[in-house]
């Protein structure tokens, strides 16, 4: 063997392996999708873990469905651990929420109520509250679990029910009911478009905690400054792009933005599903995944700041969580930076949908005419509206997942799994805490660690309880179904 041969198969060798090194120690690359808080949140981790991100959103602005509030209230470090780690990193402040928030508020016929006041004043009307509350309650203890909802047959009857069918069987009086319809289709959406079992599981999730961490603090500025805090520190953002397209090939994704392409190793995609059903998927996405990007509900939200000359309330705390009875919706009163006073509404549910065909202006004239009626004189010192149609918005197509009867069975944690090298995140994919920006900053991080699996060569499992793939959930002894579910409890309401 020549010594010439011998060097050259020594170089060849010296060059495998410094191939191999290099390909080792790229520096990987990912393109997130949505500029919302689930994609900041994923982008800023995965660039923190060292790769090259590039951020692409449709819209002008980044931030996605965050809301009008000029200070937005947030629960407790124990309600929302995730965006109080993100408002401790950016060190952004927040101010401890007053006592008389703290505690839900109702306006009954243009009058309102603490829930001290309610029950001097209308102890049927209270009574009825807390008996829904009390039911409520019996129902999440019946999910031992919320991760996996589906645990037994029971529970599975439970998601195709709808909420309606459940409150109907409650009687309450019909102040009372009012109250708790609009509770529901503020949170979620109409009761008659709900999951009984989505409405449980959620239930299951929050049941312990004190209805005050729901409004433990203000966030100064809402949560636009932390979609601020996000940006400022990512090093590729682009607006105004629209994604068309992804294809997927055996060592790259390349995603279209009009006539460019932009190529990574892998993507994050965090849009909502109606904007994903607009992306031709190459390959394309399962045939139930399909399914779902038509059918899984989303409620219906319309949120309008109210300007006026003065607070034509008067001395009524309209603040925290006010509910009304009059199909107002959801509403307190926001600090007016320059004078004047700011009242928020969240107009939800089927009162929302009625009004999608009427033009901005038109509709704020018909809340104002409702308002008008509660507080006389409201029209005279109106200024000014700022609106937000996350219904009519075709790539939003409603406000937050909220899963109607029979869909939890059918989709119940279909996002976790990635499709080859696009990772699935936003709201809709957090199976805790979806249609919160807890639940997307949530899926941010998982969604980058999973981005970090993938790059080192490991495969993602799918989530433990998948009904989707077909096969059928697993039986628990019901006796653990919760330590105050009765014997006997869910056949008192149903057959």
């Amino acid at each position: 063997m020549s010594a010439g041969w011998l060097r050259a198969t020594a170089l060849l060798t010296m060059g495998l392996f410094s191939a191999l090194a290099l390909g080792k120690d790229k520096q990987p690359t990912a393109i997130v999708i949505g500029g919302g808080m689930s994609g900041l949140t994923a982008a800023y981790e995965l660039q923190e873990n060292g790769w090259q991100v590039t951020l692409l959103e449709s819209k002008p602005s980044l931030g996605g469905r965050s809301g009008l509030a000029t200070t937005e209230w947030i629960g407790s470090s124990r309600l929302q651990p995730t965006l109080h780690h993100y408002l401790d990193e950016f060190k952004l402040k927040t101010v401890d929420a007053p006592e008389y928030v703290r505690s839900t508020g109702y306006l009954i016929a243009g009058r309102y109520f603490s829930e001290e006041d309610l029950l001097k004043a209308s102890p049927d009307v209270a009574e009825g509250l807390k008996r829904f509350d009390k039911s409520l309650d019996e129902l999440a203890a019946s999910v031992s679990d919320p991760l996996k909802p589906l645990a037994s047959s029971t529970l599975r009857t439970l998601d195709s029910i709808s909420v309606k069918r459940w409150l109907d069987k409650l009687a309450l009086p019909p102040v009372a009911r009012a109250l708790v319809d609009q509770r529901i289709r503020s949170r979620y959406d109409e009761p008659s478009r709900l999951s009984l079992l989505y409405l449980a599981q959620q239930a299951r999730v929050y049941r312990g905690l004190p209805d005050a961490d729901m409004r433990a603090s203000r966030l100064p500025g809402g949560s636009t400054v932390l979609a601020q805090a996000f940006a400022s520190k990512l090093k590729m953002v682009k607006t105004d792009a629209r994604v068309s397209a992804i294809v997927q090939e055996k060592d790259k994704a390349t995603v279209k933005v009009g006539p460019t392409g932009y190529s990574a190793d892998y993507v994050v995609l965090t849009v909502p599903l109606a904007a994903l059903d607009k992306i031709a998927m190459t390959p394309a996405l399962s045939p139930l995944q399909q399914r779902a990007l038509k059918d899984i509900n989303y409620g219906w939200r319309d949120q309008m700041l109210l300007k006026f000359k003065k607070p034509v309330w008067g001395k009524t705390r309209l603040s925290g969580e006010v509910y009304s009875d009059q199909g107002l919706g959801m509403l307190w009163v926001e600090p007016a930076l320059k004078g004047g006073a700011n009242l928020l509404i969240n107009l939800s549910g089927d009162n929302a949908r009625l009004m999608q065909a009427f033009g901005d202006k038109q509709f704020i004239d018909q809340v104002l005419i409702r308002f008008d009626r509660i507080y006389p004189g409201a029209r005279e010192f109106f200024t000014g509206y700022e609106l937000r149609r996350y219904g009519k918005d075709p790539q939003v197509g409603g406000s937050y997942l909220a899963y109607g009867p029979g869909e939890i069975s059918l989709y119940w944690r279909m996002w976790e799994k990635p499709l080859g090298r696009v990772i699935f995140a936003g709201e809709h994919t957090d199976a805790l805490y979806p249609g919160t920006l807890e639940g997307a900053l949530r899926s941010g991080e998982r969604a980058a660690e999973q981005a970090q699996k993938l790059v080192a060569g490991k495969t993602i499992e799918p989530a433990e309880e998948q009904v989707a793939s077909g096969g059928p959930a697993p039986v628990v002894n019901q006796a653990k179904a919760g330590e105050t579910a009765k014997k006997g409890f869910f056949s008192r309401w149903f057959n």
